[in-house]
């Protein structure tokens, strides 16, 4: 009886590009399906129409293919079609790519740390032997996890693993010392292998950053489904495309009200081969979860679904986006606890972080006060007014200071910010404009070089900004900010900060003072040390609006 109900069913269906209607017999729900060609927009994305639901899970297994068909048009928003022959595991191959180039470098690491052990040494020298330290740097690699980190990542940063690279070079410093009879017959000196450590380090660091450079170059973008709300993977979407460190591209969007079939704890195989399809077909290697639900069985089960089909799966936690990644995960009888840290500052790390300010600032004012001077009088010679722009900014705790710039605009710069109203092309919040008329012919110079940044040292030695930390505000911009994102007024404004790293004009306000929130909340001594040195190369590329 089922298998006459469920062939009368089939004949209902007939796939001619139009609406049909099938009603089965059994006082079943009415179903309706609409088979589309699919054409292609000149822009590269696919015109799909809202469709219903696919079947029930019941429907008869011939009919998968047109059942995925269903799914595919009804629920997914294709962004960019697949550009090659649609092959399973892609997500591994991909993996296994990146993770030879690593190793690869790893190996030139441990035999550069041969080179250098043998030279370093008085009386050592290469031999045979000398190269299993090369055959086994890869091994120590492997047990500190360094090969391990990457396929879960979507942002693939040798800065972010720089402390475990320091562990690889000190046990391989330390192989080295200790077998060096064996392998150069000699022995290596305390000195020798202080040495080594910090050549190991410099050589595995720059291995890792040129490995992973090559493999962005040689390894086609990641292509990734995102499910969840639509602004949200527009917005993920273009930091994808502005981060220079994620070889990725949103290729596809479900919301995740349609991604109900697999929001189940008894998914059933039928859902699970739809997504396994779905994901072969349009060829996902991640699947980029954003739950916006109470219900974390939810993100638990799409996990399990999307997981089940070799694609990597990511999730952006809403938990996170408020507290931040500075949290302790504890644990008490099998209950997991997420404890959060104090917001605030403790006056030990206050302390810490103005030491460094002062020594950096200090020792950055000694190094660069001839090229300032030259500055200072290239600015007198070349345009009527002062030498410095200084501008009201909102600093700690609210209190207003005076931000010292080279200046790189006409005098009159201000009173003709009015009539370029209309030529902003910053985001919403900020003033900013590319070929800005006012700018100076020597002022394109210091603000491409942003040489003209360099007076907030004195800020930074006058107490009145830090190193890091979050963007100084102009008043009118900072009376935007309300609720809780004016504890990012806890601490000092910085000269640089994520702010800086993504494209301060490229980003929103309200999207800024939550970053800045994020950054207190999170705030240690690394992770400002990671920030000037992500500083550095967004400097030298002139990355900005």
């Amino acid at each position: 009886m089922h298998h006459a109900k469920a062939h009368e069913s089939r004949e209902c269906f007939h796939v001619a590009g139009e609406a049909v209607l099938a009603d089965e017999c059994a006082g079943r729900a009415t179903l309706v399906r609409q088979w589309m060609t699919h054409t292609y927009m000149p822009t590269g994305h696919r015109n799909l129409q809202q469709l219903l639901p696919r079947a029930r899970h019941d429907e008869p297994r011939d009919a998968e293919a047109a059942i995925v068909d269903g799914l595919e048009s009804s629920v997914v928003r294709e962004l960019e079609p697949p550009t090659g022959p649609q092959t399973p595991n892609g997500a591994l191959r991909r993996d296994s790519r990146y993770r030879r180039l690593l190793v690869a470098a790893d190996v030139c690491a441990g035999a550069i740390a041969a080179v250098a052990a043998a030279a370093l040494g008085k009386a050592t020298h290469m031999t045979v032997q000398s190269a299993i330290l090369a055959l086994v740097a890869p091994l120590v690699a492997k047990i500190l996890g360094l090969y391990d980190h990457d396929p879960a990542r979507l942002r693939k940063s040798t800065l972010d693993e720089l402390p475990a690279l320091a562990q690889f070079a000190g046990l391989l410093s330390f192989l080295a010392l200790i077998c060096s009879p064996v392998i150069f017959e000699s022995v290596l000196g305390p000195r020798e292998a202080i040495a080594l450590f910090l050549v190991v380090l410099v050589a595995s660091t720059l291995g890792r950053v040129v490995a992973r450079r090559v493999g962005g170059q040689l390894i086609s973008a990641e292509r990734c489904l995102f499910i969840g709300p639509t602004d949200e993977a527009l917005r993920f979407g273009e930091k994808l495309e502005h981060d220079p460190a994620t070889n990725a591209r949103l290729v596809a969007h479900v919301e995740l009200a349609k991604a109900s079939p697999w929001m189940s704890p008894t998914v059933t195989e039928r859902a699970v081969a739809d997504a396994r399809e779905l994901v072969r077909r349009l060829e996902i290697q991640r699947v980029i979860i954003s739950p916006h639900t109470s219900a974390g069985s939810d993100t638990l089960d799409l996990m399990r679904a999307f997981g089940a089909t070799g694609a990597r799966v990511s999730v952006i936690p809403a938990l996170l986006q408020v507290v931040g990644s500075a949290v302790e995960f504890d644990d008490v009888q099998g209950v997991a606890v997420l404890g959060v840290r104090s917001f605030s500052l403790p006056r030990s790390s206050r302390i810490v972080k103005r030491m460094f300010d002062v020594l950096s600032a200090s020792l950055g004012l000694a190094l660069v006060a001839p090229l300032m001077a030259v500055t200072a009088v290239l600015v007198k010679l070349t345009s009527r007014g002062p030498i410095f722009f200084r501008q009201e900014r909102v600093g700690r705790g609210g209190r207003p200071f005076e931000l010292l710039k080279f200046r790189s605009m006409c005098v009159d710069a201000e009173q003709r910010k009015g009539e370029l109203a209309g030529d902003n092309e910053a985001a919403e919040g900020f003033f900013k404009i590319a070929n800005d008329p006012r700018i100076t012919r020597l002022g394109r110079l210091l603000r491409r070089t942003n040489l003209d940044e360099l007076p907030q040292l004195l800020n930074v030695l006058r107490g009145e900004m830090s190193l890091v930390g979050p963007r100084p505000l102009i008043p009118q911009e900072d009376r935007r900010v309300v609720g809780w994102h004016r504890r990012r007024l806890e601490l000092t404004p910085g000269m640089t900060g994520h702010w800086q790293v993504l494209g301060s004009s490229r980003v929103p306000l309200d999207e800024m003072v939550a970053i800045d929130y994020l950054y207190v909340a999170n705030w240690s001594l690394w992770a400002d040390l990671k920030l000037l040195l992500r500083t550095i190369p967004h400097v030298l590329s002139a990355r900005g609006l």
